[in-house]
């Protein structure tokens, strides 16, 4: 392990490792707080070494001091999973392995979250420490290696040992173990702090290995994520793209990119391109089919949300997407069945009611667009002022200044010091009132009006 300033997390990574390991090494880079103490309680030898802006120099210092046959690595903010105490032995006395790849399992307080074009997975784990928390995404990474002087970390930043059992020629297997990751749940400050650091140490990395594409990658990642500089990203994953053309994470991120920049027929050419080269997933599909609808190629948006929900079909989101591009695309009923069928999959995800709502207005359906937009008042655990303000203009546009009322005096008592909800009731009483003056003089007047008034 390397280590700084981890005395909040440090006592549960170690406790994990009791009974699995034989020594613990924990290489300090310069902690101020009670890391060290709580490392040497735990029966770990500790090392001080000098923090020099290089992830891999730090780990391989300690990677240097182990004296064991094989090495397990762990961050401080890591639990090890009770099962690995059982699949660790047999992983080690195979002979033809020289590492393995081990799941992370990195926790987020979102559903919403994700890793690269990874979505959240609803979170099931048993393990106590993680029920907090409700979703996860896994990733891998070259965890359990020989000790061998051929292996050691690369990578100033988004170290690994991979490439060099890879080069070696060696063996590289997969464990059957877990390793929990809680540092993706870290509070803004801390996520922040990391970030800039990542982006710093990213760009030395691109300055060193300037023909890596993986270095170009992993920093356009750090610039679009984690810091949301779209441009500096796509710059980066264009690069990638040119050092490694079948590198097929990088023409999706270069799609994302594109995407975020408003440029859909480019984004669509580079993630066609991630297709070809083995990135056939939800994900690409989907924003091929974002791109399309933008464009207003409905028909282009259909066929992409078709595939995607091919991949992904219990997805109540790709299928209102799916619906309201057949909407568009001149297949009302069949578009309006598949919104709705989501939303019964999903009656509390905000954006299925949205799209039923703007598929109905679009087809001037609006007295049922108003019934939508009520019942997503109803479903959604926090309506935005503005899904008051929708529901009563449209009711309003349906000539039911009643309803239309009730619905802005409603959201007035939620958010009473609203002044866009204010300015809706101010206007839509004066509308009202124009209305019925009209209806009046008309009446007075021998005048006629339409059926249905």
């Amino acid at each position: 392990m390397i280590v700084r300033d981890a005395a909040a997390t440090l006592g549960a990574c170690l406790d994990s490792v009791r009974g699995v390991v034989d020594e613990i090494v924990v290489a300090d880079t310069g902690s101020s707080d009670a890391t060290m103490t709580i490392a040497r309680d735990s029966g770990a030898r500790v090392i001080e070494i000098p923090w020099t802006n290089d992830f891999s120099e730090a780990r391989n210092r300690s990677l240097a001091e182990v004296q064991a046959d094989w090495v397990l690595v762990l961050d401080a903010d890591e639990v090890l999973d009770p099962d690995a105490q059982k699949a660790i032995p047999s992983l080690i006395s195979a002979t033809d392995a020289a590492g393995y790849q081990v799941a992370i399992r990195n926790y987020f307080l979102s559903l919403e979250d994700r890793i690269w074009d990874q979505p959240a997975k609803l979170n099931d784990s048993l393990l106590p420490a993680a029920k907090a928390y409700p979703a996860y995404v896994e990733h891998e990474n070259v965890r359990l290696f020989q000790r061998d002087p051929r292996i050691y970390f690369v990578g100033r930043v988004h170290e690994s040992v991979g490439s060099r059992i890879e080069q070696s020629g060696l063996r590289l297997g997969r464990a059957s173990f877990l390793i929990h990751h809680f540092g993706l749940a870290a509070d803004t400050e801390t996520r922040a702090r990391k970030n800039a650091l990542y982006r710093d140490l990213g760009k030395l990395k691109v300055a060193e290995m300037p023909r890596n594409a993986q270095a170009h990658l992993e920093l356009g990642l750090t610039e679009l994520e984690n810091l949301g500089n779209v441009g500096e990203a796509l710059e980066c994953f264009e690069s990638a793209c040119r050092l490694k053309p079948r590198l097929g994470v990088a023409w999706f991120f270069a799609g994302v990119a594109h995407f975020r920049l408003g440029n859909y027929q480019e984004s669509i050419q580079r993630l066609s391109q991630a297709e070809r080269h083995g990135r056939r997933t939800p994900a690409t599909a989907e924003i091929i089919g974002d791109a399309h609808y933008n464009l207003g190629e409905f028909a282009g948006a259909v066929r992409a949300y078709e595939r995607a929900l091919s991949l992904a079909p219990e997805s109540a989101v790709l299928e209102s997407k799916f619906g309201l591009a057949s909407v568009r695309d001149g297949k009302a009923e069949a578009g309006l069945q598949r919104i709705r069928h989501a939303l019964g999959l999903k009656p509390q995800l905000a954006e299925l009611h949205d799209r039923l709502i703007l598929a109905l207005a679009w087809l001037e359906r609006i007295s049922e667009a108003a019934v939508a937009g009520e019942g997503k008042l109803r479903a959604v655990k926090t309506p935005s002022s503005g899904d008051f303000t929708r529901a009563a203009s449209l009711w309003a546009q349906a000539g039911n200044w009643a309803r239309a009322t009730a619905v802005l005096h409603v959201g007035l008592q939620i958010y009473r010091d609203d002044m866009s909800l204010k300015k809706a009731l101010s206007e839509l009483a004066l509308r009202a009132g124009s209305q019925v003056g009209e209806l009046a003089t008309a009446l007075r007047g021998g005048g006629t009006t339409t059926s249905g008034h």
